[in-house]
């Protein structure tokens, strides 16, 4: 449960200030069957004392990197301003075009007026929060946020889900969380699934010692590169710019057979096209680019474009576009990525068919929502037949999570 702190300095009227601290907890040994069961059910049993977090001025972004620039966009897009970006990299990023007319500022250098009377919005998810959080209110910060939970009082507008709360789990659904638990190949998934599931249910950071977050490049973990053969044809769901496919391409040197990238926002589509036409003729000649928008079957669906990766299926899009499967596109995969923002669940459901005949490695992000505590990797479990099954997390703050599907035959390729 969340600690909760009185602050004498907080505010401009110097009256107190109630603070909540997320809590950080190192568990020293990865978790056996009986032991995750018990866990979950100590999360479960616990109360959340964080909600989503309403927005106020002067709002204050900290971290410029990739989330920070999310977290840019993201504002403007709902029209919300924020008075400046906060990052211990300052002088370095204030060249980068990205931040032009935007007040960057290392820590040291931000008056105390406005670490007391700011709302701070944390963007980075490749460091545990905790630390960062307790570093800058040691340094004076009176209110510090995660800006996925920020984001969650704009999904009216904005569909981007990262930093949903998971509620309390019914009798059904912990039984079926527990199924899980206990059907994960090895005791490394079962420590990042609960991390994943404190966080979401109690926002406490939790990390198994002998499993940290994965630092591997994601979808590319090391119990899939062993398995990789030199004719692999992928399919990537949710191509984005391209950033997999050329993940993929480094980890086969080139050695694939085909590779079709799905995206159905124009908009990154037109970087995922300048990329592949950049490459090598013989490479770019066996990536087809296609549009199509996944889905269990297809019909008409409204869609949210141009927000970058988290342009999705949404009611809060203005375009209507007609989904399609897996299975209707004829194609032979040997490796399936997607990542969805939530359309996993859905994609999984038209692609029976395809994993049935090409039996193909299978990696999916559970993070967009809560079909990820349980639904998702259950129905992976329940329709795959002789598969081996991993989860990693490869970011904090209950992102970066995958399910990793292995078919077993693949186990002694090396």
């Amino acid at each position: 449960m969340a600690h909760l702190q009185l602050d004498e300095t907080a505010g401009t009227s110097g009256a107190f200030a109630e603070r909540l601290v997320h809590k950080a907890r190192l568990l020293p040994s990865l978790p056996d069957r009986p032991a995750a069961a018990a866990l979950l059910d100590s999360i479960d049993d616990g109360i959340c004392a964080f909600q989503a977090e309403t927005p106020r001025q002067p709002l204050v972004l900290y971290g410029a990197g990739n989330m920070g620039r999310l977290a840019r966009d993201h504002l403007r897009l709902v029209g919300l301003d924020f008075a400046m970006v906060i990052d211990r990299q300052a002088d370095r990023l204030a060249a980068d075009p990205a931040w032009e007319g935007v007040v960057l500022l290392k820590p040291e250098d931000v008056p105390a007026s406005v670490k007391a009377g700011s709302l701070l919005a944390v963007s980075v998810a490749t460091s545990a929060y905790a630390p960062i959080e307790a570093a800058l209110m040691a340094e004076g910060w009176a209110h510090v946020v995660p800006f996925y939970d920020l984001a969650e009082s704009f999904r009216d507008r904005h569909p981007l889900s990262n930093g949903w709360f998971a509620e309390p789990l019914d009798t059904v659904a912990r039984a079926h969380t527990k199924d899980v638990l206990d059907s994960w190949d090895d005791d490394h998934s079962r420590a990042h699934h609960l991390q994943f599931i404190a966080w979401r249910r109690l926002r406490e950071e939790w990390t198994f010692a002998p499993a940290p977050v994965a630092s591997c490049v994601r979808f590319f973990i090391p119990q899939i590169v062993s398995t990789l053969r030199k004719d692999e044809a992928l399919l990537d769901g949710g191509a984005h710019h391209g950033s997999v496919v050329e993940a993929f391409l480094a980890q086969t040197g080139g050695a694939f057979s085909q590779i079709m990238a799905i995206e159905p926002d124009a908009e990154s589509r037109a970087h995922l096209e300048r990329m592949v036409g950049a490459l090598p003729e013989n490479v770019a000649a066996r990536i087809e680019i296609s549009e199509a928008a996944l889905d269990a079957v297809s019909r008409p669906r409204r869609f949210h474009s141009g927000l970058g990766y988290a342009s999705q299926f949404s009611e809060t899009g203005q375009d209507t576009i007609r989904s399609t499967t897996i299975d209707s596109l004829k194609f032979a995969p040997s490796f399936i990525k997607l990542h969805l923002e939530g359309g996993e669940y859905d994609a999984l459901q038209g692609a029976m068919e395809t994993i049935r005949l090409h039996r193909p490695i299978v990696a999916v992000t559970v993070y967009h929502n809560d079909d990820g505590l349980w639904k998702t990797p259950l129905f992976m479990m329940e329709h795959f037949e002789n598969y081996r099954f991993l989860m990693r997390l490869h970011s904090w703050c209950g992102t970066g999570a995958v399910v990793y599907a292995i078919p077993q035959e693949r186990q002694d390729i090396q």
